[in-house]
């Protein structure tokens, strides 16, 4: 098998979507056993236009997932925050362990209710704000 250069991985990485992107990570993670963390989860979203600040605050567009429990299925909980975040067992283990901590944060409605209701099947208190 040819080597591929940097220039023809990007290539490639280009024509992916985010989410094939996500699966290849984790994917590559497992494989090599190693962990691309990010500092925080990136998550795009439109934030408010001058005048709408009032808007704004009463109908929020971003929130925080924070675990407040990890329940009596501490290891379930952990692979759920590992599903969600791009932490590795270590560091997922150690937000779990001190909770309350958030798993999420500012990420959309949509996104943060899926995540408390992955975590809450886990086993887990969870508290959106």
């Amino acid at each position: 098998m040819a080597k591929l250069s940097q220039e023809d991985l990007l290539a490639q990485f280009e024509e992916m979507t985010l989410i094939e992107l996500s699966e290849f990570v984790k994917a590559f993670e497992e494989k090599f056993d190693v962990t691309a963390a990010a500092a925080a989860p990136v998550v795009v979203a439109g934030g408010a236009a001058g005048g709408a600040a009032a808007e704004a605050e009463e109908e929020k567009d971003e929130f925080d997932v924070i675990l407040t429990g990890a329940g009596e299925k501490k290891i379930q909980v952990i692979k759920v925050v590992r599903e969600l975040t791009s932490l590795g067992l270590k560091e997922a283990k150690d937000l779990v362990d001190g909770t309350p901590k958030p798993v999420l944060e500012k990420v959309n409605k949509e996104a943060a209710e899926k995540a408390a209701e992955s975590l809450k099947a886990a086993g887990a208190s969870v508290e959106v704000k």
